[in-house]
């Protein structure tokens, strides 16, 4: 019988030795961070100040035991009661120990966000994105421009105290020749609701005058 010269996979470090690199390099890096679990310990939430963040992605990214290489997702939260009103939310993946990390930097409309485009390029995508949507201002970003909303498009529409209707609205004038962009207009008809349902608003239900025809004339033979 052939030998096997096939050497054993290593398992992959559990979620408490990453815990341990993870504390150890926060307290290299940003001692003012915190790091607590959710969902029983399964998702790791790490809260940490702006100042320094860079620092600490450049640690979560190459140190041993951590190479959280990927940042799949950068979004945004807004929080309009406190007083910095935005969290911007960096997803992390670190393939080698099959482990992902949320870190959540607190941000307003005047405090700029450092940006980690240089750490990870493809983060231009999202921090673009996080500034259409949001309006936080990523400081360094060298392509700050709209991605998902439309060119003079006014706001940051995942806002909570964004209109619903928004501001401008777009659409081709026939008249025109054009595409033009005004105020909204609500023009939609019947817009005054008496929060009735449709059977109690109805005094007459369609049909109803069949009978009433049948009971003057009489049924016909």
């Amino acid at each position: 019988m052939a030998s096997c010269n096939c050497r054993r996979k290593s398992a992959a470090p559990g979620p408490f030795s990453v815990v341990e690199a993870l504390q150890t390099a926060l307290l290299a890096a940003i001692p003012q961070a915190r790091l607590t679990t959710q969902r029983g310990g399964a998702e790791l939430v790490l809260h940490t100040p702006r100042e320094g963040l860079l620092a600490l992605m450049l640690t979560l990214r190459d140190a041993p035991g951590l190479e959280f290489a990927q940042c799949m997702d950068i979004c945004g939260v807004d929080w309009p009661e406190r007083p910095e009103r935005f969290e911007v939310v960096y997803n992390l993946l670190s393939l080698s120990l099959n482990q992902r990390l949320r870190v959540v930097v607190p941000a307003s409309e005047s405090t700029p966000v450092p940006s980690v485009a240089a750490i990870w390029p493809a983060a231009t995508w999202f921090e673009r994105e996080t500034w259409d949507m949001y309006g936080v201002v990523f400081e360094g970003l060298s392509d700050m421009r709209r991605l998902l909303t439309d060119y003079g498009f006014e706001g940051h529409p995942l806002r909570k105290d964004f209109p619903l209707s928004g501001h401008i609205e777009l659409r081709y004038d026939e008249e025109r020749k054009q595409v033009v962009y005004e105020p909204v207009k609500l023009t939609q008809d019947f817009r005054s609701f008496d929060f009735l349902s449709p059977w109690e608003a109805m005094t007459t239900l369609p049909g109803d005058e069949k009978i009433h025809l049948n009971r003057v004339e009489g049924p016909k033979p």
